[in-house]
């Protein structure tokens, strides 16, 4: 732990803005057995207290209540009793609850992630019901007021709108990935959420926080874990991720481009620079070892995609962010700019197959989506190569493709890399705009248009509705798509 790192990130911890949602419920009346389900009209982040009574005889039992948190309207309808995901079961927003003495004020003391509350009258007594007369949610996040919408037409406007609400939700006293589930700072994640903070919300303290965290919580040799834990205590994740270490040096280059703040990027720079060298321990003769090794790099939730083409254009894309920042600082970059050479050749010769036109992966030269936007984004081969390569994917046969708004995110910023505005525009508004014509609030974790029911935990269940990776539409609409 570096304590005086996490002291600066304490002196950064922000103020919640609290705000009451509040629903008559008109007295509904159940008998056991009986459910109701009560809308709060769009996605909350917060605590829920009901008013309940009774009706009929004098209350002669407890009263057993269900009560199930919902972020769309699909998850309402889901039998969770036979869960089987491999992720703990304890992540459904549900809770049982024993009422001894009615009338009371039930405040429930967990913070959910929700639109509907379904409430259910599990046991009760023949001879009376229980009367539910409202409904309260104390809401919660560090976002500041709501923004003007951009987008060219009511569509993307409508995007825009969802992908912010989507961000001010995961803005807690840290940039949480979900509120539902996880509700810790990922590295991956802050890395797009800070993007979308400098063209939205400006809360750059957050992300200056949250990279202090991270800083204040490597491990011995340095490498930085792929997630930080804030209560009880602040501690890192003991696992670690290939991508989400090295994508530390764009966050930092990018906050230090977006304030000015030296002093922070100075200071954090040999935790930056830290990660690539750590990384290089995977490498032999310039080309990235592949691995087994479940986890050792994200890129994607597809469970059929092999990281190791992907995870070298990840290394040459990062080190390019490391010189940028260099750059700007005054540093000397001479041996990252050698190492990023000899990295790009040995990318080409072992990844780019030229007969096919696509980099390919793996033992098995897997084709897949996530590998060539990756060797798109470290600019391995020109723009105009680039987008040959993108055009070349769409057309291979069983191309491994993209299931996360996550992976989405890259691929629409290779297409603005290598000039296809156009496409890269109708990218997002057909993935995106699926989620939204599909009665999104918040955009979801993870989203296959052709497998609505996909999720990389077993079970649908436990899938996230409102997640931190999936709001960055609202970047690419400011930064590139306001006139095009």
């Amino acid at each position: 732990m570096n304590k005086k790192f996490l002291s600066k990130a304490k002196q950064l911890k922000p103020q919640l803005t609290q705000t009451l949602v509040e629903i008559d419920a008109k007295k509904t009346s159940l008998n056991e057995g009986d459910s109701a389900v009560f809308d709060f009209g769009n996605h909350y982040v917060g605590s829920l207290t009901v008013q309940l009574t009774s009706a009929g005889s004098p209350q002669d039992a407890p009263a057993l209540i269900k009560f199930k948190f919902c972020e769309i309207a699909k998850e309402l309808d889901e039998d969770t009793s036979t869960y089987n995901g491999w992720i703990s079961k304890s992540w459904l927003q549900e809770e049982l609850i024993h009422v001894d003495t009615l009338p009371c004020v039930l405040k429930l003391k967990r913070r959910y992630a929700f639109r509907y509350v379904k409430i259910q009258a599990v046991g009760l007594s023949s001879k009376f019901s229980i009367v539910i007369n409202n409904l309260t949610a104390e809401t919660v996040t560090s976002a500041p007021e709501s923004i003007e919408l951009c987008g060219s037409t009511e569509r993307e406007s409508k995007i825009d709108k969802i992908a912010l609400r989507t961000l001010s939700e995961c803005m807690q006293y840290e940039f949480e990935d979900g509120p539902k589930r996880d509700k810790r700072l990922w590295l991956g994640d802050l890395r797009l959420q800070a993007l979308t903070n400098y063209f939205t919300f400006k809360h750059n303290d957050l992300v200056k926080r949250c990279l202090y965290l991270f800083a204040g919580t490597c491990g011995k040799d340095g490498e930085l874990s792929q997630a930080v834990f804030t209560k009880p205590k602040v501690v890192g994740d003991d696992a670690y991720m290939f991508d989400y270490s090295l994508l530390f040096i764009p966050v930092l280059q990018e906050y230090y481009e977006a304030t000015g703040d030296r002093q922070t990027a100075e200071e954090l720079l040999p935790i930056a620079l830290k990660q690539l060298t750590l990384a290089n321990a995977n490498f032999e003769n310039n080309v990235i070892k592949d691995s087994d090794r479940l986890g050792w790099c994200f890129l994607d939730w597809n469970l059929a995609l092999n990281k190791q083409c992907g995870a070298q254009g990840v290394y040459i894309y990062c080190a390019k962010y490391a010189v940028k920042l260099m750059s700007a600082l005054g540093k000397d970059t001479t041996a990252i700019e050698n190492d990023i050479a000899l990295k790009t050749k040995g990318a080409i010769a072992h990844f780019y197959d030229k007969e096919k036109g696509v980099f390919v992966s793996g033992k098995d030269r897997q084709v897949s989506y996530a590998a060539n936007i990756w060797m798109c984004l470290a600019g391995v081969l020109s723009a105009a190569e680039n987008a040959k390569v993108l055009d070349k994917v769409k057309c291979a046969e069983n191309a491994v493709g993209l299931v996360t708004p996550y992976a989405y995110h890259y691929y629409v910023q290779a297409l603005i890399d290598c000039g296809k505005i156009t496409e890269a525009r109708k990218v997002i508004n057909n993935y995106w705009g699926a989620m939204a014509d599909d009665g999104a609030d918040t955009f979801y974790e993870m989203f296959d248009p052709n497998n609505p029911d996909f999720s990389a935990y077993g079970a649908k269940a436990v899938n996230s509705y409102c997640h931190a990776w999936s709001c960055t539409p609202s970047y690419f609409l400011r930064k590139y798509l306001t006139e095009n």
